[in-house]
């Protein structure tokens, strides 16, 4: 059965040369990105207004620590249904985190769980959601907040890893191009890419200084942007040192450029979220009744830095689910094998003219199961932060604000990367 047996079978039908450890790392991203689409559907204005029609939704939400607040249950549904649809997706891969922990290959029981049941499996996943939207506001969304803050700034510090994962493949496949066909063109490509990327990261530092920041006062959007501005010249420095070069040949600009505006990135997002309307034009304040106080017309909650964020978390969750390359540090760190499982059965099944798909896992498995749920679970988080602006209610739940903290979570990641 295609959906609920040991493999998914149909999707190794019309992918025959895809592993399937891989196929079920796609699955699993698929589920996430299900649950992504549900929440961003729920925060769009038409769709956010009709909430309240949900069964339950609204009830016991006028109740923080038992005391009665009579807030307007109207207010900020589609903050509230994401704030359960991260929780649902969360709980979701931690469940399988828990059950999938020392599987070591698949002759263990529970890798069939892994790898198929696909048809079960969402039948949980929409059972949990079902479940989360019945959870009374109280101190929940106060407390899944910091939940969220700490599995996002673990996410950022992932998705830098798999940057300068993805950086350091690039390279070496073009200088093996480069070395195999004697072709300069893949030297001067490198050289290229390499000063669009310093180029952007250039242009969008004196972009931050014009928009964040003012001659007078604003004194903190100064000193984060001039600090990443150095830390990114000291890396660019330090990558192409001899005594680099030595313990890691393919250390180059390269890897560097991409990291310097990943953080610039990182910069402009926390720069996004300082609560000082001066410093920060794109600031958003919405109250209780829905409407929003900006120096502009904002239509909806998205702005320029939740959109790109959307953007790196798709193809960074997506690079998770079908990386497996040959880097030992990298691998050692994101706890994937380096050798892949069952070329054995592979060849045993070819001989026999039978289609199987040609991992089976059975001398040990390609990744670690558990921290792959784990990594899902911190993009659950990290999804859940970017759509709501990192922003949360404050103490009388009239007033969606832009906390510091969520400022300093995203510098201090950036300082870590």
């Amino acid at each position: 059965s295609c959906l609920c047996g040991s493999a998914p079978c149909l999707l190794c039908g019309c992918c025959p040369s895809a592993k399937n450890s891989t196929i079920s790392r796609l699955l699993f991203t698929f589920f996430l990105f299900l649950g992504t689409l549900v929440s961003i559907i729920m925060i769009i204005p038409g769709v956010e207004k009709e909430l309240h029609k949900l069964p339950g939704f609204c009830e016991g939400s006028g109740s923080v620590l038992g005391v009665q607040t009579h807030v307007d249950c109207g207010s900020f549904l589609g903050h509230k249904a994401v704030y359960r649809m991260g929780f649902a997706m969360a709980a979701f891969f931690f469940l399988f985190a828990v059950i999938m922990v020392c599987v070591r290959s698949s002759k263990d029981p529970r890798a069939a769980v892994q790898n198929g049941f696909w048809f079960f499996k969402f039948l949980v996943l929409v059972g949990i959601t079902v479940g989360a939207f019945y959870i009374p506001d109280g101190a929940f969304t106060s407390v899944w907040f910091y939940f969220g803050v700490v599995g996002s700034f673990l996410f950022i510090l992932i998705q830098l890893v798999l940057l300068i994962d993805f950086a350091h493949s690039w390279s070496q496949l073009w200088l093996r191009n480069a070395g195999e066909s004697n072709a300069k063109g893949w030297y001067a490509a490198l050289c290229i890419i390499t000063f669009i990327f310093y180029a952007t990261s250039i242009a969008a530092i004196v972009l931050l200084y014009v928009y964040y920041t003012k001659p007078e006062g604003c004194t903190e959007g100064k000193v984060l942007i001039s600090i990443n501005l150095i830390l990114c010249l000291i890396v660019s420095a330090v990558s192409i040192l001899p005594k680099i070069q030595d313990a890691q040949p393919h250390s180059g600009l390269l890897q560097a450029s991409l990291i310097t505006l990943y953080t610039v990135y990182v910069t402009w997002s926390a720069l996004a979220n300082v609560p000082t309307q001066t410093c920060n034009p794109t600031l958003l304040v919405r109250n209780s009744t829905g409407s929003a106080m900006a120096p502009q017309p904002l239509t909806t909650w998205w702005d320029a830095p939740s959109i790109v964020g959307l953007i790196i978390f798709i193809l960074c969750t997506l690079f998770i689910s079908v990386r497996s390359q040959d880097h030992p540090q990298v691998n050692k760190l994101m706890l994937t094998e380096e050798s892949t499982a069952g070329v054995g059965s592979e060849a045993a099944a070819v001989e026999s003219g039978l289609h199987h798909a040609y991992d089976n896992e059975q001398d040990g498995v390609s990744y670690n199961y558990t921290f792959f749920h784990l990594c899902l679970l911190l993009a659950a988080l990290y999804i859940m932060m970017t759509l709501t602006n990192w922003y949360r209610p404050d103490e009388s739940l009239q007033v969606l604000t832009s906390p510091w903290t969520a400022v300093w979570v995203k510098i201090c990641s950036s300082w870590a990367g």
